[in-house]
């Protein structure tokens, strides 16, 4: 990981405490100089002040991020427990049925629940490219500011995304911001058998800010004021709770809301939502915005970990 580290940025930067006032994103910013060139993000700050960055879900996934995919860690479904860490070579050495009297003897070991579901969850250190993902971030968030829009969200997809690859999906979703090409066309993309304008970052970052802007969020806040729930759209779990209207779609988080029957809206609810399952709402939208927080931690990490000086942001 520390050669990565070095290998991405030798750092000063200028870092700025957090604004409330709406629009207003200047204050978020961190701006990361490496030699000639600068960068712009949006700093990890709220994560630590609500200690999401101690959360099992969190650390989980921030380990499995940056590790090979030669191995594996062994983990407890619903809380994301980390049990064992092995090489994937030596799990598929076992039969289906030594996989089992393993997973049961672990069970035993930890005092686990007979009917807790062990996983064993491969490293992905090949698909979350941090170092080719970190570019394109400073052009993410000013395309977002550009039309308005939050650029944290920006930040948090393509940092899940890894656009360094630019695959297409098994359900269709392309570009650096993954839309779906019926999406995309909806906000104002060309996609066709000749032309897909999800392939060009600039394009994909304005469908993907329209996108955030006039479907996720009011979504969002119709959602939460269906059940009298109060909200800061500057607060991270209402924005995360953006995330997963982005990912999953509005009528999936509803439908998930619906079941956890929510009193308020805060940490809370995210964390249930990562317990819940409604509708298309399953395994891989609870994950969503435990990876965004898993990267942003990781992003965090690169940053600090190399920087030489850091000044306020009204002194540049």
């Amino acid at each position: 990981m520390r050669a990565l580290l070095l290998s991405i940025i030798s750092c000063s930067f200028i870092y700025t405490t957090y604004s409330q006032s709406l629009n207003n994103w200047s204050k978020e910013k961190i701006v990361v100089k490496k030699e000639s060139n600068v960068s712009t993000i949006m700093h990890a700050e709220d994560i630590f002040k609500d200690r999401w960055d101690i959360l099992a879900q969190t650390q989980f996934w921030k380990q499995i991020m940056v590790l090979s995919p030669d191995s594996c860690i062994i983990n407890v479904g619903n809380t994301r427990q980390v049990l064992l860490k092995v090489s994937n070579k030596d799990w598929n050495s076992k039969t289906e049925l030594e996989k089992d009297e393993f997973k049961a003897a672990l069970k035993k070991e930890y005092n686990l629940p007979e009917e807790s579901l062990i996983n064993v969850t491969i490293g992905k250190s090949d698909f979350y490219r941090f170092k080719d993902v970190y570019p394109s971030i400073s052009k993410g968030v000013a395309a977002f500011e550009k039309q308005g829009v939050d650029p944290w969200y920006a930040q948090a997809i393509l940092l899940i995304e890894s656009p360094g690859q630019l695959k297409k999906s098994s359900a269709g979703a392309y570009g650096a911001f993954q839309l779906m090409p019926d999406v995309a066309r909806s906000m104002g993309l060309t996609v066709t058998d000749k032309i897909d304008e999800r392939k060009d970052f600039d394009r994909c970052a304005y469908g993907a800010a329209r996108l955030i802007q006039k479907i996720c969020i009011p979504e969002a806040k119709k959602i939460l004021d269906r059940h009298q729930m109060s909200y800061d759209v500057n607060d991270l779990w209402f924005r995360l709770f953006v995330l997963h209207v982005y990912h999953a779609g509005a009528g999936n988080v509803a439908a998930v809301v619906a079941k956890i029957q929510p009193k308020e809206g805060s940490q809370q609810l995210i964390l249930d939502m990562w317990q819940n399952k409604a509708a298309k709402f399953g395994n891989g939208s609870q994950n969503y915005t435990q990876l965004a927080l898993a990267a942003q931690l990781i992003l965090h990490e690169m940053i600090y970990e190399q920087c030489d000086e850091i000044s306020d942001f009204a002194a540049r």
